[in-house]
């Protein structure tokens, strides 16, 4: 079964860290790119962080660059977003994407998606 699923969310306070996974299974995982993308209650879901296929390239938005690092395992088959210096504003359903094409993981128009799992920063 094709697959991404998402954990390690929680409540944290303003300025703790936290690292979330998305475990990949039912495709070739090396093949794909993997993007986080957040959706806060009342907002438009939008893109956190990216990373190609072979890990080589990664990409981040302007609101989490210099505290959020992307990272790939390719034998677990998952990717990581390590979320530093969190700020209530980080308060999300945080979800993965798959696909072979990196330009449709940016842009978000993808069919593979995780579940999701639920931030919460306390002020």
């Amino acid at each position: 079964e094709v697959q991404l699923v998402e954990s390690g969310g929680g409540l944290v306070q303003a300025g703790g860290s936290l690292r979330l996974s998305c475990a990949a299974s039912g495709f070739t995982f090396d093949a794909y790119a993997i993007g986080w993308f957040r959706q806060a209650p009342g907002k438009e879901r939008e893109g956190v962080s990216w990373i190609s296929n072979s890990g080589a390239s990664t990409y981040y938005a302007d609101s989490v660059k210099g505290r959020f690092t992307i990272s790939r395992d390719s034998a677990k088959t998952t990717v990581y977003l390590q979320m530093t210096s969190l700020h209530p504003q980080d308060t999300a359903v945080y979800y993965c994407s798959a696909d072979p094409d990196f330009t449709a993981i940016v842009a978000g128009i993808v069919e593979l998606w995780g579940l999701g799992t639920l931030v919460t920063v306390s002020s």
